[in-house]
């Protein structure tokens, strides 16, 4: 397998990052944190989608993604001499062979599902094969002899094994439990043939007395039978009588009701009579209820009118009230034009002064500054020439007169004392130039009088404008408010002088007393009007009552016929209630008996179907004892069977167990010597797993650290390809995650260096790591950050510091 590129969008803290990878060997580097790792669990995902990402499907998501931002990882890698392109969301998927344009695999169990059939490897062998996390290398070390084995055996996939025996094992256990279950339940066989035998004979006696209780039966019912005539004939007699008496009972019920009614009916009309002499009466005292009406409407518009004259009256004060502060506030505004110009031209006269102040302290500080500059300069150069000729002078007081000259590399002989003495003098000129100008700095090093006064001048200038602006600022907006007030008076004395032309049209006269007495006067009779009104609807219904009585005294008439002929008609059925008793006698006595013949039918039909279920249960305890039986025979050869499972498994994971060690060694021998060029060829795994060097066929008791990261190494690649060979894939690409941790410099460097050896065995080799100091020996790296204000990963693809090996050899043939 080669990874070609992926791009991850809004995966964990990367919001858009795409990556190329090449053969060779390729370092992942940044600070913890970053996002690092997280380019691995990218590719997991691809592969295996969910089930390979760390946490909750919802915590994939970018926290800084736009709300309806998709997460999605495109994955392009080759595998078996075709090229794979999958690209998978939260909740899709697609996958693409060989850059067709329609994908063989479009949804995430199936996309899943064709690359796990395509890869030959799980999710657990894939990371076991191609991955190798932190600390890996020396795991083993840190492990106890026992959990060495299971270790091995649980990467290459033997521990399968073991689930399997246990598997059996609990099988073997509950196929026990359940035999035993049968065998406390598997009831005595003996006493199930005897409990069968006596079922079947209470049934042949139950079913006998059954036939006897149903003969019984059969002539009971018959003498009901022979008497149901009479009896129903009987009955119908007794319930006519009842019905006779009770539509007796209900006209006599109705003719007192229509009694009740008449009576109330000649009431009503007594009251109408005298009704008519209290309407007279209450005419005659609502005839003023017109006038009076006529003169409160009148009244009440007046009572309107002064209210409204009081409203204006109130308005007018408020408005003259208004009007008088609008002349005292302009009389205090009339100054502000005049202010105005003479504050414009003082303000004018300070800003002028402030400019000629401000010029002439930027022209005294730039040439103060330039000053200290200069000597600052000054002495930095005389430091400089002061070291060229010490220099000079040490070297020729070291060399002699045999030395040469400096300037002109000419021998000195004779001019040595002269040269030296030059030089000399030049050092005294250059310690002297050096006092004065460190004085000069001294002096320089506190502000000129005469700049601290401009500052100063400056400073009181500054305030003084500034409050002549504040000041311009009021007499300015003092201006434009007396123009504002005289709009406002002028429109104030109009309104005031339309307010009181209005105020003097208001007509007056509203009396509230007589106000009072007139409502009152209307109100006392509108309650005798009320009760005039009333009086006529009570005596409009005068006719309908007198046509009411009539009708109820026809119906009293025709209720008193009915009452008589109700009469005539009980007379008709004699003596029906001794005839009733007498037969009633018979006829109960008859039922009695059928009924006791019911209950002894039943009674037997009982005894009878009890008797069935007792031979139905004796039967069914006799087949299920066959059937239990039958059960125990095949619990027993099945747990056999899982017994011969559980041997078998322990027998083969001896077997693989006794073969894993030599084959890993042999295995981890030929990448041992490959990497040290045969200078160690064999490596074994001891009955305890641990790590032994043959060296001239002897074991190597003691081995550097260096040493110790090569056997780690090559052993985990050792089980990486007998994973990959048994899925039946090349191992061509290895991952190592953050491996460097707990190596000094030195390791760090052996292990980047065996790494770089095994490019003919791996053809793409990828190292996440935090140490910046292993850098160097990759041949390209991809830099990874993390941004705090955008909240993502940046990365930035480089070269390393030199190029992989095949690019090595192009350029060489090349030359």
């Amino acid at each position: 397998m080669r990874i070609n590129s992926i791009r991850l969008q809004n995966f964990r803290q990367h919001t858009d990052t795409y990556l190329e990878f090449d053969r060779g060997l390729t370092g992942i580097i940044g600070a913890n944190g970053t996002g690092k790792s997280t380019i691995l669990e990218a590719i997991a995902w691809a592969l295996y989608g969910n089930p390979a990402a760390r946490g909750l499907r919802d915590s994939i998501r970018s926290l800084r993604a736009p709300a309806r931002a998709s997460v999605r990882v495109e994955l392009d890698f080759e595998l078996g001499g075709h090229r794979y392109h999958v690209a998978r969301g939260l909740n899709t998927a697609e996958l693409y062979l060989d850059r067709a344009s329609i994908p063989i695999a479009n949804s995430n169990s199936g996309v899943s599902e064709v690359l796990r059939r395509r890869l030959g490897m799980s999710r657990e062998e894939f990371f076991n094969t191609y991955f190798t996390g932190q600390k890996e290398l020396s795991l083993m070390a840190a492990m106890g002899a026992t959990e060495r084995g299971q270790f091995l055996s649980r990467l290459l996939g033997y521990e399968r094994l073991r689930v399997a025996q246990d598997l059996a094992r609990e099988r073997r256990r509950i196929i026990a439990a359940e035999a035993t279950g049968v065998k406390s339940g598997m009831p005595d066989a003996g006493v199930v043939r005897r409990a069968a035998a006596e079922a079947g004979e209470h049934l042949v006696s139950a079913d006998a007395h059954a036939r006897a209780v149903q003969v019984r039966r059969t002539e009971a019912t018959e003498a009901v039978v022979a008497l149901e005539p009479q009896w129903k004939a009987v009955q119908a007699e007794r319930e006519r009588l009842h019905r006779i008496e009770s539509d007796v009972r209900v006209a006599e019920g109705e003719h007192a009701a229509r009694l009740s009614e008449l009576e109330r009916q000649d009431r009503e009309l007594t009251d109408l009579a005298a009704s008519h002499a209290e309407l007279e009466t209450l005419r005659a005292s609502i005839q003023p209820l017109a006038g009076i009406r006529g003169e409160l409407e009148a009244m009440d518009r007046l009572a309107r009118e002064d209210g409204r004259r009081q409203m204006l009256a109130l308005r007018e004060r408020e408005m003259a009230s208004d009007l008088a502060r609008l002349i005292e506030r302009r009389t205090q505004l009339e100054t502000a034009p005049r202010l105005e110009e003479e504050g414009a031209v003082d303000l004018k006269s300070r800003r002028a002064e402030f400019d000629e102040v401000e010029r002439a302290l930027e022209a005294a500080r730039t040439e103060w500054v330039r000053d200290k500059q200069e000597a600052d300069t000054k002495i930095e150069q005389l430091k400089q020439t002061q070291v060229e000729y010490k220099k000079q002078r040490e070297l020729l007081v070291n060399e002699g007169e045999n030395g040469t000259c400096p300037i002109c590399e000419r021998s000195l002989g004779d001019h040595y004392r002269t040269v030296l003495d030059s030089i000399d003098e030049q050092l005294a000129s250059i310690a002297e130039n050096g006092r004065y100008f460190h004085a000069r700095v001294e002096q320089l090093a506190t502000l000129p009088p005469d700049v601290a006064a401009l500052e100063e001048k400056k400073k009181d200038l500054a305030e003084l404008v500034g409050k002549l602006d504040k000041k311009m600022t009021r007499i300015h907006l003092g201006v434009q408010e007396l123009a504002t007030v005289d709009t406002d008076l002028a429109d104030r004395a109009t309104k005031h002088a339309a307010l009181v032309v209005e105020l003097s049209q208001v007509p007056g006269g509203y009396l509230a007393d007589h106000h009072a007495s007139l409502r009152k006067q209307r109100d006392d009779l509108q309650a005798l009007e009320s009760r005039a009104t009333k009086l006529v609807g009570a005596l409009e219904r005068e006719g309908q009552l007198r046509m009411d009585r009539e009708r109820v005294v026809a119906a009293i008439g025709v209720i008193r016929i009915r009452i008589a002929e109700l009469a005539a008609e009980r007379a008709t059925v004699p003596d029906i209630d001794v005839r009733f008793e007498a037969l009633r006698g018979r006829y109960d006595a008859a039922t009695a008996r059928h009924r006791a013949t019911e209950v002894e039918t039943a009674t037997a039909q009982a005894r009878h179907a009890s008797a069935v279920v007792a031979a139905e249960v004796a039967t069914r305890a006799a087949t299920d004892l066959d059937r239990a039986m039958t059960r125990l025979e095949e619990l027993s050869a099945e747990r056999r069977l899982h017994e011969e499972l559980d041997r078998a498994y322990s027998d083969l994971r001896t077997e693989l167990n006794v073969q894993l060690r030599p084959d890993i060694s042999e295995r981890a021998s030929v990448l041992l010597a490959e990497l040290t060029d045969g200078r160690y060829s064999e490596l074994e795994l001891d009955e305890n797993y641990d790590i032994i060097v043959i060296e001239d066929s002897l074991p190597k008791t003691v081995i550097s650290g260096g040493e110790e990261d090569l056997t780690n190494l090559v052993l985990r690649l050792a089980i990486s390809q007998m994973i990959a060979e048994r899925a039946g894939q090349p191992l061509s690409l290895l991952i190592l995650d953050e491996v460097f941790g707990s190596l000094d410099q030195s390791r760090r460097d052996n292990v980047v260096d065996l790494l770089r050896r095994l490019h003919d065995r791996f053809e793409q080799v990828i190292v996440i790591t935090h140490i910046e100091s292993v850098r160097d020996g990759l041949d390209r790296v991809i830099s990874v950050t993390y941004d705090d204000e955008s909240g993502s990963s940046r990365v930035e693809q480089e070269a390393g510091s030199r190029l992989p090996d095949h690019e090595e050899r192009e350029m060489g043939a090349a030359d």
